[in-house]
């Protein structure tokens, strides 16, 4: 008899896993759903889903079906297509309410500060501004600094062309800035942007680029010291070291 209920206790629990292993699968298959959708996908019709996630058509519905009513997913058209829904705008919302890009950034420019033993600092764009919303400063005597809050054009410096070559030719042409389309090109491609005795004299500015999860330019990291210091030796090095946190920043922002 005891033998019995073991063996029916036991069946029950390895159908309770079972059935727990099955939730676990599904959900695992939702969140690939959700993640199918890559910046500028405005919506996608079942047949482009069904070539990013690897899932049969029946249980692609059944999914779709569950996100939608859960509001994750909104469909519409003739053919079929989804887009996000507002269930995915709250929890961006939340995220983006309990992670300040300053908060986020404080890991980076910690590493570039130890690095470099110059001044850090973090930009973000303001219309046709870059506001300074972090800076750890350095220690040596000859230094230079903004200062939080500090704004000044997107056109003028490293800090605000890392940002401007990578806006919307739209938007660039909106602010009517005084700017080189070929430097622009040129910040691109090698990813950082660079300023001497531009906006202080015997000043050096190096400056990368981060990106947020729309794949948006979202402020540059930027570095600042003397010219007697920042030499083209060290601008290469440092250069490279900036890039590196820029990407990892993005990274973080979910790029």
């Amino acid at each position: 008899m005891a033998k019995m209920k073991n063996l029916k206790l036991a069946g029950i629990n390895h159908m309770e896993a079972e059935k727990n292993q099955d939730s676990v699968r599904a959900v695992d298959r939702a969140l690939d759903i959700l993640l199918a959708f890559r910046p500028g996908d405005e919506a996608l019709t079942v047949a482009e889903l069904l070539r990013r996630v690897d899932l049969s058509r029946p249980t692609l519905y059944r999914l779709l079906n569950a996100l939608e009513h859960n509001g994750f997913l909104v469909s519409f058209g003739e053919p079929q297509r989804f887009r996000l829904g507002r269930s995915v705008a709250r929890l961006a919302h939340v995220w983006a309410a309990s992670h300040r890009i300053a908060d986020i950034a404080q890991a980076p420019l910690r590493r570039l500060w130890e690095a470099t033993g110059e001044t850090v600092a973090l930009f973000v764009p303001e219309g046709a501004y870059r506001v300074c919303v972090a800076e750890i400063e350095s220690v040596q005597p000859l230094s230079f600094r903004r200062g939080l809050g500090y704004r000044e054009k997107l056109a003028l410096g490293a800090s605000g062309r890392a940002i401007l070559a990578h806006m919307d030719s739209g938007a660039v042409d909106a602010l009517d800035a005084p700017v080189d389309p070929a430097e622009l090109a040129a910040i691109r491609q090698r990813g950082y942007a660079v300023s001497r005795n531009e906006l202080i004299e015997g000043a050096v500015a190096l400056a990368a680029p981060f990106f947020n999860g729309a794949d948006r330019v979202a402020g540059s990291l930027c570095i600042f010291g003397p010219g007697v210091r920042m030499t083209e030796d060290r601008v290469n090095t440092f250069s490279r070291l900036l890039v590196a946190e820029a990407a990892t920043l993005s990274n973080a922002l979910g790029q």
